[in-house]
Parts: C-alpha cells; sequence; structure tokens
C-alpha cells in the first residue's frame, strides 16, 4: 500500500514535466533572454554588434528619454479601464439579473467581437471618428465639437479605441461574479430599509468584487502595453511606451533601449498589480 501511494506522489510531480518545461522554453528562456539584451552595451561590437557589459545605465537613459510616453500608457490604461468598468458593469449585471432567457445570446454578443480582427475592429473607429464622419458631424452640430474640431489623432479617439476592444475582458469576469449572487441577499437589504445606492454598495458591490479585480487586471494589463489604437487613432502626441519599444525594436535596432523599456514596463505592471490586488483585499485571486 506504501509502495502504491509513493507512485501516486510520484505520478503527480510526472505529469508537471510537460508544463515545467512549457514554461521554461517559452517563459524562461525569453525572459532571461530579455533581461540579458537590456544590460548590453549599445556601443559592443560582437556579432550583434552589442557586448554583454551588464550596462544598467541603459535603464537610466532609456526612463529619462521615455518617460512621457511611458506615463501617457499609463494613463490611457487607467482612463480605458475605468470606462470598461464602468460600461461593463451595468452590461454584466443587465445580464446576470434582467436578461432572462436573453441571457445566453447577448453573452455570444458580448464575445462576439473576438471573431474579428483586432486590426479590423481599430480601423473600424479610424471611420466613425473620421473628420467627415456621423460623430462628429452630429457633435459639431450639438455645438459640443467646433466647426474645425476633431476626434481622431486625439487622446479621446484611442482612450475610445481602447474601451471598445478591452470591454469583453471586463464585461465577462464581471458576469461570472455577479451572477452568482443570490438575488435574496439584495432583497434582504431592501427588507431591512436600505434604499437602492445603499443596498447597491453594502451587498451587490463587495459580493462582485472578485469580478471587479479580474476584469481590471485583465483590461489594464493588455492595454498600457497596446499601441495598435495609439497609431491608428492618435497621432505624434498620443505616442506611448508600446509605440517605442516597437519602434526601438524593428526600425532603430537599438535593442538595448527596447529590451530596457520592456523590463521596466514589466516590473511597473507586476508592482501596480500586486499593490492593487493587496488593497482591494483579494490576494487569493494571485
Amino acid at each position: 500500500m506504501a509502495e502504491f501511494t509513493r507512485r501516486r506522489g510520484r505520478t503527480g510531480y510526472l505529469l508537471l514535466i510537460p508544463t515545467l518545461a512549457w514554461l521554461a522554453i517559452f517563459f524562461v528562456v525569453p525572459l532571461y533572454s530579455l533581461v540579458a539584451t537590456s544590460l548590453f552595451d549599445p556601443g559592443g561590437s560582437d556579432f550583434r554588434g552589442y557586448d554583454m557589459t551588464y550596462h544598467v545605465s541603459n535603464y537610466v537613459t532609456a526612463i529619462q528619454e521615455y518617460w512621457e510616453p511611458l506615463l501617457r500608457a499609463l494613463w490611457y490604461g487607467v482612463l480605458a479601464t475605468a470606462f470598461c468598468l464602468v460600461l461593463g458593469y451595468v452590461l454584466a449585471y443587465a445580464i446576470a439579473f434582467k436578461a432572462g432567457r436573453w441571457k445566453n445570446l447577448l453573452l455570444v454578443l458580448v464575445v462576439a467581437p473576438f471573431f474579428t480582427s483586432f486590426l479590423l475592429r481599430t480601423l473600424s473607429w479610424k471611420l466613425l471618428l473620421a473628420d467627415d464622419g456621423f460623430v462628429v458631424n452630429t457633435l459639431q452640430t450639438l455645438h459640443i465639437l467646433g466647426s474645425d474640431g476633431r476626434l481622431l489623432n486625439t487622446w479621446v479617439a484611442v482612450v475610445a479605441g481602447l474601451t471598445y476592444n478591452f470591454l469583453p475582458f471586463m464585461v465577462l469576469p464581471l458576469y461570472a461574479s455577479i451572477d452568482k449572487i443570490d438575488h435574496r441577499l439584495i432583497e434582504a437589504s431592501a427588507d431591512l430599509y436600505a434604499n437602492p445606492f445603499v443596498g447597491f454598495f453594502k451587498v451587490t458591490w463587495p459580493l462582485s468584487l472578485p469580478g471587479v479585480v479580474s476584469g481590471t487586471l485583465l483590461t489594464f494589463i493588455p492595454a498600457v502595453g497596446d499601441y495598435i489604437n495609439a497609431r491608428l487613432l492618435g497621432g505624434p502626441n498620443q505616442r506611448v511606451i508600446g509605440s517605442v519599444i516597437q519602434s526601438q525594436f524593428t526600425d532603430a535596432g537599438d535593442y538595448p533601449s527596447a529590451a530596457a523599456l520592456s523590463v521596466m514596463l514589466m516590473v511597473l505592471i507586476v508592482a501596480l498589480v500586486l499593490v492593487y490586488v493587496r488593497r482591494a483585499g483579494t490576494e487569493e485571486l494571485l
């Protein structure tokens, strides 16, 4: 019996080998390569044009030159996440509690945009927000925009594109969390003379907090690193850190600076996520 138990214990470890190998090949090795590249000397002369000299000053130089796109990317990510949270919470609440037999259909419609290319969806927003488009003409008619006002090549267009593209990442976790709430608890708050506003923040919101945290993380992390929306919907003044990294890797060929920016962005996002999850009181999500 003891021998059988030991064999079962070894089987569990053996089953982990493919997963560990996958992580080692496609996560640990690329991560090591990225960190190593960020420490190359840009003035080196090996076969790649760089020498490994543990050039830590790459990080200082990168942050000095590109701190504005970095902060801009974080700000756009925060704005897009906030808009997704407001819109997504209303939509998820309506699907969970009000949709009835249409619930599955509405969930399909939420994920339906994923069947279309990310680039096509973003280019569609470029057509919608064009200077001679319906949206701009309507806003000009309502005197919300001036006669020469525009939405393209502004932060509004970039944040709108981010909000649209990443909204499903917010809705689905929120729906999964809200749908589990026992509606009798909400009715009990009304029986205890709580108005709908108080009942929401005392009952519904705390019980849906795991979905809120998961949704905001799934939205914020890719939104900060995204550069497609800024490139297609914005202008030079809306350049974000993802655009800088892409151009440094592919256009300028400055691998050490691009790698240093990538590592800094990754470390910054991880630090913000850890602080956010701890402050939200949902450490068990990690």
